[in-house]
């Protein structure tokens, strides 16, 4: 099938695109990988009358940590996923995000896929959404009225659907950098190589002197959105990583996730999933070194 007509504009700057965004609204649709709107498109799920795409706008390719303040990680809405896959920084510093990365389908749809569009899908079998919450990430979006810097908690609002306004285009996504001993993984059960998850877990932790001072995990594959399981997270705060911490901690998570039954497993079979893969990535977590 193909694509009923649209009107495309390619702008080279950020304020054309703004501008564009402005005056078309809900008509227009952003492409950047184009990973999941080209497909849509195509099935004709989604018919939009204008097609913006970024792809010559300057500035959006950025992969930096900055350090002011705390720090974050900045990771551009053109930052393809393959970039990521490649990442030094990422391997040293964002360990999450780095095991997620080659993870995400296949190499064709990473080379051209971007985190950010992935984010703005809001598909809840997405993996970058877990980890994300796992890293208590937020997303930068801007307009020509403005900035807004919105928590990944509060950008993703349920299936296939974000916070971010018509008018809007999501510049960046950033990471608070870590501090201190740290670690991360992101575990998938997919049926095949480049499958969606079945169920995927996102583990983060920091710590000191033995103890966890911050931990994030988020669950893909088992409810409406992506799940910041946080009473698995508080389960975990001001204490060691022992057998009865991390028992407790994935307990909690698997409690937090609400999965459906499909062909991929029963609900009780992916909530399980759940329990497993959260201890065995704290496990996993709790012998690693901090890079």
């Amino acid at each position: 099938m193909f694509p009923s007509n649209f009107e495309y504009f390619a702008p080279t700057t950020l304020d054309e695109a703004l501008g564009l965004l402005a005056e078309h609204g809900e008509e227009a649709k952003v492409l950047a990988g184009g990973q999941s709107l080209i497909p849509l498109m195509k099935l004709r799920f989604a018919a939009p009358a204008v097609v913006i795409d970024i792809n010559r706008v300057a500035g959006l390719d950025h992969l930096e940590e900055s350090k002011r303040g705390r720090g974050f990680l900045r990771i551009g809405a053109l930052v393809r996923n393959a970039t990521l896959e490649r990442s030094d920084l990422l391997a040293d510093r964002y360990p999450t995000m780095a095991t997620a990365a080659p993870l995400i389908s296949d190499p064709i749809v990473r080379n051209q896929g971007t985190l950010v569009g992935s984010l703005c899908h809001a598909d809840p079998q997405g993996d970058f959404g877990s980890v994300m919450l796992a890293l208590d990430g937020e997303v930068v979006v801007k307009s020509t009225a403005g900035e807004r810097r919105i928590p990944i908690k509060r950008f993703l609002d349920g299936p296939f659907t974000s916070t971010i306004r018509p008018d809007e285009l999501a510049v960046e996504a950033r990471v608070p950098s870590p501090e201190g001993r740290f670690s991360g993984t992101y575990l998938k059960l997919e049926r095949k190589v480049g499958d969606f998850a079945t169920v995927g877990v996102a583990v983060f932790v920091s710590t000191e002197r033995g103890k966890v001072t911050r931990a994030g995990i988020g669950l893909t594959g088992v409810g409406a959105t992506n799940i910041k399981a946080t009473e698995a997270e508080a389960a975990l705060v001001g204490n060691r990583l022992t057998d009865a911490t991390i028992d407790e901690a994935s307990r909690l998570a698997a409690a937090a996730a609400d999965p459906r039954t499909d062909v991929r497993g029963s609900a009780d079979y992916k909530r399980d999933v759940v329990r497993v893969y959260v201890a065995r990535g704290l496990q996993e977590l709790s012998g690693a070194r901090a890079a």
